[in-house]
C-alpha cells in the first residue's frame, strides 16, 4: 500500500525538471521575439512561435501548481516553489504581450535599439536557463547562482540604457514626422523593457531561494 502511495506521489526531482521544462521555453519565446525584431516577413512566424512557447509555459505551471498541492515534500518551500514558478510565467507573458502590440499595430520594422534590447534578452533567457539547472545542487553551486544573478542584473542595467537610447532616437526621429510612429514604439520599447525586468525579477527569486537554503 506504501509503495502504490508512493508511486503516484510527485518525487521531489519532478520540480527541477518542471523549472528546467519552464526555462527552456523561456530562451525558445525570447529567440522568437529576437527573430520577430528582424522584421519583414519574419514576424508573423516568429510572434507565432512566441505565442506557442507561452502556451507551453502555461502549461508547465499548471503542472508545477498541481505538484505543489499533491507533494507532501517539496525541495524547498512551497510558496517560494510558487512564486518562482510564476516569475518564470511572468517573464513569457511578457513577451506574449509584446508580440501582441507588434501584431496588433501590424508592425513590420525595428528600431536598432528595439534589437539590440531583444538581444539581451536572449542572453538573460538562457543565464536564467543555466540558473535553474544549478538549483537541484544548490548548495553546492552557491557561488555560481550568485554570478548569474549579478550578470542578469547588469544585463537589465544596459537594456534600460538601451531603453532610454531608444525612446530618444524615436522621440528626434518623429519629431517632426508620423506621431502614431512614436506611440506604437513606445509601446513596444516599453514592453520589450518589461520582459527584461521580468527576468531580474527572476535572478532575485532564485537568489533569495539560495539564501534561504544555503
Amino acid at each position: 500500500m506504501l509503495g502504490l502511495f508512493k508511486a503516484v506521489m510527485p518525487k521531489e526531482d519532478a520540480f527541477f525538471d518542471l523549472f528546467s521544462a519552464h526555462a527552456k521555453t523561456l530562451v525558445d519565446g525570447a529567440e522568437a521575439l529576437r527573430d520577430m525584431t528582424a522584421g519583414g516577413d519574419a514576424v508573423e512566424p516568429a510572434s507565432a512561435r512566441v505565442y506557442q512557447h507561452e502556451e507551453e509555459a502555461d502549461e508547465v505551471t499548471r503542472q508545477v501548481m498541481l505538484a505543489v498541492r499533491r507533494s507532501f515534500i517539496t525541495p524547498f518551500d512551497r510558496s517560494d516553489i510558487q512564486d518562482l514558478t510564476t516569475s518564470l510565467d511572468d517573464a513569457i507573458d511578457q513577451m506574449r504581450k509584446t508580440a501582441k502590440v507588434v501584431s496588433l499595430f501590424e508592425v513590420k520594422s525595428f528600431e536598432p535599439q528595439m534589437k539590440d534590447m531583444a538581444g539581451v534578452i536572449v542572453e538573460a533567457a538562457k543565464l536564467t536557463e543555466q540558473a535553474v539547472a544549478l538549483l537541484p545542487k544548490m548548495r553546492q553551486n552557491a557561488h555560481k547562482l550568485g554570478e548569474i544573478s549579478v550578470r542578469i542584473r547588469e544585463i537589465e542595467e544596459q537594456s534600460d540604457h538601451m531603453y532610454d537610447q531608444g525612446r530618444k532616437d524615436l522621440f528626434l526621429a518623429s519629431r517632426q514626422g508620423d506621431p502614431m510612429a512614436f506611440i506604437v514604439g513606445i509601446d513596444i520599447y516599453s514592453h520589450l523593457e518589461k520582459v527584461m525586468d521580468r527576468f531580474e525579477d527572476v535572478a532575485n527569486r532564485i537568489s533569495g531561494i539560495v539564501v534561504e537554503q544555503v
